[in-house]
């Protein structure tokens, strides 16, 4: 390396270093204090004792009167790593936990018949019936995420995070080679993630209203499958909110026409005037994947928005 350049060169380094201590911390960062606390034993680091750092305290965080601070964090810690990823679009899917999956379901059937259960028999062949929508869910959530993938804002499958139709949403968003998040909720009876959520994406929350939030912040759809009272809730949560004006209008689909009829008769909400007629159009009903992706396709000029960025690319 010739002399001139390399005293160049070291100028600039020291130069840099020089101007790195203008914008250095002026204070240690608090995972440095914390690190640095947890080196060696305290005399005061026992039971009730006021030692530890406030932010790692887990006693003092878990107090009643701390509830606003964690409802904060829980608002806080999927937004600031949703942010981190890039994701600014979701489709969210909802639907049961208990829908299997068509080979699960079969199985459930050939063991109900070998007991001669006539009663099991029934049910089994019930969630074979039901098992499409989870293989609908699962080619929806591979459609969104194939189509989408290439965009300057893919959309990202949001689910629940548990079994059944969430279970089918991240997974076929996994199989498409996509990212796709797990909102869970701690239940009395655990609740444990499916295998199909991208790591960094699943979360866990405590509280249902900031779950509830998460679902809705970065929607530009929600597609519902047939569920319990869960996915009810969450349901007419959104009608409500956006018959109010509350939230911006977006495409709410409804997977099973038939099923959604016979639960819910929207017909005589409109007839006795407890909605308005206009009503019964926030939302459609679809059969198939297909006819999903057509709606969302029709509503935000996805089709042509994804040729645009084929032929950005290709220049």
């Amino acid at each position: 390396m010739p002399f001139r350049y390399a005293c160049r060169m070291n100028k600039q380094r020291l130069l840099r270093h020089k101007r790195s201590h203008l914008t250095e911390r002026n204070f240690p960062s608090a995972g440095e204090d914390a690190a640095l606390v947890s080196v060696g034993p305290s005399p005061y680091d026992q039971p009730g004792s006021s030692y530890k750092l406030a932010f790692t305290d887990t006693e003092f965080i878990l107090r009643e009167e701390m509830r606003a601070v964690r409802m904060q964090l829980e608002l806080l810690k999927p937004e600031l790593i949703q942010t981190e990823h890039g994701i600014e679009s979701t489709i969210v899917i909802f639907g049961s936990a208990r829908i299997l999956p068509r080979d699960v379901a079969e199985q459930r059937v050939a063991e109900a018949i070998a007991k001669e259960d006539d009663a099991a028999v029934k049910r089994a062949r019930m969630q074979v019936e039901m098992s499409h929508y989870y293989e609908e869910a699962r080619r929806f959530a591979t459609l969104v995420t194939r189509a989408t993938c290439a965009a300057d804002a893919p959309l990202v499958v949001v689910t629940g995070g548990g079994p059944g139709i969430m279970e089918a949403g991240n997974r076929g968003a996994f199989e498409a080679q996509g990212k796709s998040i797990g909102l869970n909720i701690v239940l009395q009876h655990e609740q444990q993630p499916n295998p199909y959520i991208t790591p960094e994406l699943c979360f866990q929350f405590h509280y249902f209203a900031l779950r509830k939030m998460h679902f809705l912040m970065r929607s530009v759809a929600l597609v519902c499958f047939p569920g319990g009272f869960g996915t009810l809730d969450e349901l007419f949560e959104v009608l409500t909110l956006t018959q109010a004006r509350k939230v911006r209008r977006r495409p709410i689909l409804l997977f099973g026409e038939a099923f959604w009829r016979k639960l819910v008769n929207f017909d005589h909400l409109v007839e006795t005037g407890m909605i308005s007629p206009e009503d019964v159009h926030l939302f459609h009903f679809v059969e198939t994947a297909e006819q999903a992706w057509e709606v969302l396709s029709r509503a935000f000029d996805l089709e042509n928005a994804a040729e645009a960025d084929a032929e950005e690319a290709a220049e």
